[in-house]
């Protein structure tokens, strides 16, 4: 009924709510990751790093811990364009430029820049478009990096507070900024912003903080009080506690994706551009959980 990736079972020595920082110890994400497609009712889910048309990933390299999520543009499928494959594609390469080291921590859009221009030298076609977010942790200097690019984003809540949160970046409603490569035909048609656009932010973490990374799927469905309420349940920092948050919060966002009643965030920010809607947003939801931790090898 639900999908989840897991990674990082380290023994977290940090007590929730953050302990003082010492600079001489290397610091580490706990991560735990749940997901549905929208299509889950339909007895549809795909295997591996993605969710419906939602991909992520999370890696792991000596001088840091990196994490990302996109969220495939659906609007492809009118094409006969799977949107999936290039939000999938993204992430697997970010994925992979991280664990062979080629990247620097403080400069995240450049592990989104690399990938893409792979994306766009790759011998085998593919279009599509996509949001997507990334987020780089720099175990010696304590610094969380991050890169986002459209509606997909992350919150650092500490003391039971959102401290730091990404920009959601919008042409107008409902249009994110996304990373895209059409037919040459649809070239300069098609809605496509560099990864130089991304927003960019460095925030100094301390032990005990969580980190929330998530595509809009939650984000339209879930308001911040919505989801501090499920953070309280996190009451320790070990993985099965962070996997067991990560659930219930996609959980929740998937059940209230589908209520007709419910005045989402969504649909409020519909109603202030001008639009009568009410009720959730279906979507493809991807949430990636983490605690920052002191580094285990």
């Amino acid at each position: 009924m639900f999908s989840v990736l897991s990674y990082g079972r380290l023994v977290a020595r940090a007590v929730l709510g953050g302990l003082s920082q010492t600079d001489s110890r290397d610091y580490s994400l706990v991560t735990a990751s749940c997901g549905f497609g929208k299509d889950f009712r339909k007895g549809i889910l795909k295997k591996g790093m993605c969710y419906g048309d939602d991909a992520c990933f999370v890696a792991r390299h000596r001088s840091a811990d990196v994490l990302g999520v996109a969220d495939g543009v659906g609007g492809w499928r009118d094409y006969g364009v799977d949107p999936s494959q290039f939000s999938g594609t993204l992430m697997r390469t970010c994925e992979r430029l991280v664990k062979e080291g080629r990247f620097i921590p403080s400069n995240p859009i450049g592990i989104l820049t690399t990938s893409y221009c792979e994306l766009l030298q790759n011998k085998v076609p593919l279009l599509g478009s996509s949001t997507a977010c990334i987020v780089v942790l720099d175990r010696t200097s304590h610094r969380l990096h991050t890169a986002n690019l459209g509606d997909s984003g992350f919150l650092v809540v500490r003391g039971g507070e959102v401290v730091h949160r990404s920009d959601e970046q919008q042409h107008y409603f409902n249009t994110p900024f996304q990373l895209s490569i059409a037919p040459p035909e649809a070239e300069g048609v098609v809605l496509s912003d560099s990864p130089d656009a991304a927003d960019s932010t460095t925030f100094d973490v301390q032990l005990g903080d969580i980190i929330l990374t998530a595509t809009d799927g939650l984000f339209d469905n879930m308001p911040d009080y919505m989801i501090l309420q499920e953070l309280k349940k996190l009451k320790n920092s070990n993985y099965e506690s962070i996997q067991q948050t990560a659930r219930s919060i996609a959980e929740q966002a998937h059940e209230l994706a589908y209520d007709p009643t419910y005045m989402s965030p969504f649909a409020q920010f519909a109603c202030d551009n001008g639009l009568n809607v009410r009720g959730g947003k279906p979507d493809d939801i991807t949430v990636l959980l983490s605690i920052v931790a002191e580094y285990t090898d």
